[in-house]
């Protein structure tokens, strides 16, 4: 005759999976470890929240997973937020030709524009795209991190850029059209803006990189985000997690002297996000490239909590057959 489980190891068989379900939400970790312009082919599984945004089955824009049912692009992707029927979301693609079977196509239901966006190159340069339906995350299909204020991205901090944009500013991106990657550099915005200033066409009036934009790419130009690749991700990693430091908003041709990319900053509008999504949680992190001493033990209670799991599972196996 089978004993009834102990309320003790029932407790635990739930938190078990509690922290089961927690850990399949974690963002952040591509679960695949394979590891534009000037960029290269990214590998299956790599970058798991990249989304490609289309309107009437063609790519337009891309964007990224943030939660089961939202995705973060720019603003300038959407002259008529109130057409929904036209857009569709691909998630969890290499390719934009023949994604396969990995793929999956949603529909969008709402298009939020930060209201503070006033035009092409203006601050404010990003919308939240809310899904039909929540999506089922796999291997292929993740959410990337997003940071809260107390996340500094500094100057010649290596991140990446992805996208199925075009590789130069005259060339489409060649089927099967597989998900580009590159690495770039932060760039200061003083820099930036002594940058921008340099080699100004005749009559042209110099852009000012805003407080809520982020620079990043390489003086010399040659390697750069392009066309398509706007609403995009620039991720970075951060005590092991790959957070989103920026949209892709706008540059000056692409690959240009002079003319690194520039993209908003996810934390200048981290109060708007939140308003719009209250249920999502902010990744803290580090400034000046440590830990912050207020909140190394909290993160340390959360990198340990798998291995505590883990030895929590071994030890209700042990337990169970005492009770069957």
């Amino acid at each position: 005759m089978r004993q009834p489980l102990p309320p003790a190891l029932l407790l635990l068989l739930l938190w078990l999976g509690t922290q089961g379900a927690k850990a399949l939400r974690a963002c952040g970790h591509p679960r695949m470890r394979n590891r534009m312009v000037g960029g290269q082919d990214a590998m299956d599984g790599e970058w798991p929240w990249q989304v490609s945004i289309q309107r009437n089955g063609s790519h337009f824009c891309g964007g990224s997973l943030i939660t089961e049912q939202w995705v973060l692009t720019a603003a300038h992707c959407f002259s008529n937020t109130s057409e929904t029927s036209l857009y569709r979301v691909l998630l969890g693609a290499r390719q934009l030709l023949q994604p396969g079977p990995r793929a999956v196509y949603a529909h969008v239901r709402r298009v939020e524009s930060n209201p503070l966006y006033q035009g092409m190159a203006s601050s404010a340069d990003v919308a939240l795209v809310e899904l039909e339906a929540p999506v089922a995350f796999t291997n292929y299909i993740l959410p990337v991190c997003v940071p809260d204020p107390s996340v500094v991205f500094e100057k010649d901090m290596n991140c990446w850029v992805t996208g199925w944009g075009s590789p130069s500013e005259q060339d489409r991106l060649p089927n099967p059209r597989i998900l580009q990657k590159l690495a770039v550099p932060i760039i200061d915005t003083p820099k930036c803006n002594l940058l921008y200033s340099k080699d100004a066409e005749s009559g042209f009036q110099p852009r000012t990189i805003q407080d809520d934009m982020l620079c990043a790419g390489f003086a010399e130009g040659k390697k750069d985000a392009c066309k398509g690749d706007s609403g995009g991700p620039l991720v970075c990693l951060v005590d092991q997690s790959w957070v989103q430091a920026g949209v892709i908003s706008w540059g000056e041709g692409c690959a240009r002297r002079n003319r690194p990319g520039v993209y908003i900053r996810v934390t200048s509008h981290h109060n708007w996000i939140q308003g719009i999504i209250p249920e999502l949680q902010f990744q803290s992190g580090r400034q000046g490239g440590r830990q912050r001493d207020t909140q190394g033990q909290q993160r340390l209670g959360q990198n340990s909590a798998p291995c505590l799991a883990a030895h929590m599972v071994l030890l209700a196996f042990l337990m169970l057959p005492a009770f069957l």
